[in-house]
């Protein structure tokens, strides 16, 4: 049995930690390129939300059982207003040593010495920026996922995260490490209900795939209105290793996705998919990096939304190809299309290249529903509503086509019911 009292004195030390910087490190403004299409002092004034440092010495451990009814699920996590709640696993991959826990309240001794190795350190430290300070100070539980070396676990994992009260920050952290030559999926939800307050929900998440291991990660996010959702990824790829991602943005009121990807030796490889649908007035920001550190190392994105109302966009990516990283390959795709005269989308492709034999490209388009296509549609009888509904699932649909459908049928129901809800109200 692990030495709780001192594991936890060291996460608060590295709360503490956090919040100093937080408080050192000004609040983005405009002025900064990574935040020059989104005003948070106009659209969502930290000062309207609460935000709380305080230490936490909680020991009462979630309900964990045995998962019954494994189809499709290797396992579930519930957390509600950021504390885990729930853990399910299934027995037969429990039995094989992957680990499903709280960060917060794990009494495992390995998860903790992984914890303490990966956590808020090399990976996404509080230095990387003010919110990610912030998460690192504020964050009250989370959840690691560790696979052995050679464990592949064939069904996803699913955790459901859900916020009961509005007016305050709700942060929390995800930590997925993957030993060599493993293989993990996991899907992760937010929902809530409106809020007539402002509130505030943040998720910072850490991956590391070792050599020939290869990481799966999906994040749905549909909240409600009246809340900011502030998202750090990062991930570490190391040698012939692989990590998808997939971020589907549909909900909240302001979202802010900051996504970094580093490939760190050969043969790693990396896909970055993104989706995101917004109406009245939503307001999404991405801003996504690849970096090539080593040669013979490959990234591939491509961000698709579609906007309505007076809803708006930002993506903002960069490619980086390091000094030595020969032979490397990435590319990078932005397409927007708008549903309204008000709607509006900007988008800031980037390369940084300093190595001189490599394949990069990037691009990006915005524009309006083709208006030869609509009339093909009327021409055969559909109405104008269904016309404009199968151009843009079919143009979102193009995302979803790349994510392997066995493991994610259900994510695709999802998001696509999701999706067909908002044309329908729209």
């Amino acid at each position: 049995m692990a030495d709780n009292s001192t594991y936890h004195s060291w996460l608060n030390e590295k709360r503490s930690h956090a919040w100093s910087v937080y408080q050192s490190t000004p609040t983005p403004t405009t002025k900064s390129e990574e935040w020059r299409y989104t005003d948070l002092a106009k659209l969502f004034p930290l000062e309207q939300i609460t935000l709380e440092m305080g230490l936490v010495d909680s020991t009462q451990r979630p309900n964990r059982e045995d998962l019954i009814e494994a189809t499709n699920t290797a396992g579930r996590i519930q957390l509600t207003d950021g504390l885990v709640t729930n853990i399910q696993v299934d027995p037969a991959v429990d039995s094989q040593g992957v680990g499903l826990d709280s960060i917060q309240n794990t009494t495992h001794e390995k998860y903790q010495e992984i914890i303490r190795t990966n956590l808020c350190s090399h990976v996404l430290p509080p230095e990387s920026g003010k919110f990610q300070a912030l998460n690192a100070a504020l964050w009250k539980d989370g959840v690691v996922i560790y696979v052995p070396k050679n464990v592949h676990v064939k069904m996803p994992i699913r955790g459901k995260h859900t916020l009961s009260t509005g007016n305050s920050a709700v942060c929390a952290r995800t930590l997925i490490i993957a030993e060599e030559g493993s293989h993990v999926s996991y899907v992760e939800e937010f929902h809530s209900d409106d809020f007539s307050n402002k509130s505030m929900v943040s998720s910072s998440v850490e991956v590391v795939a070792h050599r020939n291991a290869s990481v799966d990660f999906v994040s749905v996010q549909n909240l409600g209105r009246g809340i900011f959702f502030q998202v750090a990824q990062k991930s570490l790829v190391h040698r012939d290793a692989c990590v998808n991602t997939l971020n589907v943005n549909l909900g909240s009121s302001l979202s802010r996705l900051d996504l970094n990807t580093r490939l760190l030796e050969p043969g790693a490889n990396s896909k970055m998919l993104g989706l995101y649908f917004g109406d009245k007035d939503q307001h999404f920001d991405h801003n996504t990096s690849q970096d090539h550190l080593a040669p013979h190392t490959r990234s591939d994105l491509l961000y698709k939304g579609a906007l309505d109302g007076n809803s708006r966009a930002a993506f903002r990516g960069i490619i980086r190809v390091h000094s030595g990283a020969q032979q490397s390959d990435a590319y990078q795709t932005n397409r927007t299309l708008l549903l309204s005269e008000q709607a509006r989308a900007d988008s800031l492709p980037n390369l940084e290249i300093e190595a001189d034999d490599v394949k990069c490209s990037h691009g990006s388009t915005v524009g309006q529903l083709d208006p030869e296509t609509i009339f093909y549609l009327l021409s055969r009888g559909f109405s104008r509503q269904q016309a404009e509904r199968l151009i843009v699932l079919g143009f979102l649909g193009d995302v979803m086509t790349k994510l392997p459908h066995g493991a994610f049928r259900r994510v695709v129901k999802n998001v696509t019911d999701a999706v067909e809800q908002k044309l329908r109200h729209g």
